[in-house]
């Protein structure tokens, strides 16, 4: 390893069949249709890693949980930039 030039990580954009995207509009309209505030959930989820943030409802739980969380925000950053 070189530690005088910076590393480049690419990370795969697909948990599976669905992307990230997919997975979090899923996730989201399962909390919404719960009955939570999907954003306050997934901010939880996001930060403490703890999936109770998450309904089951529609297999939400689980599916987030394919997901590292670190791929999450990256996603997340990059739909907020448009990048």
């Amino acid at each position: 390893m070189d530690n005088k030039n910076t590393q480049i990580f690419k990370a795969p954009d697909k948990a599976g069949d669905q992307t990230i995207l997919d997975i979090l509009e899923t996730v989201y309209e399962a909390l919404e249709e719960k009955g939570y505030n999907a954003i306050d959930q997934m901010v939880g989820y996001i930060l403490s890693g703890d999936p109770s943030y998450v309904t089951a409802h529609n297999n939400a739980r689980s599916l987030i949980r394919h997901i590292e969380r670190d791929d999450l925000v990256e996603e997340l950053l990059k739909s907020y930039l448009n990048k």
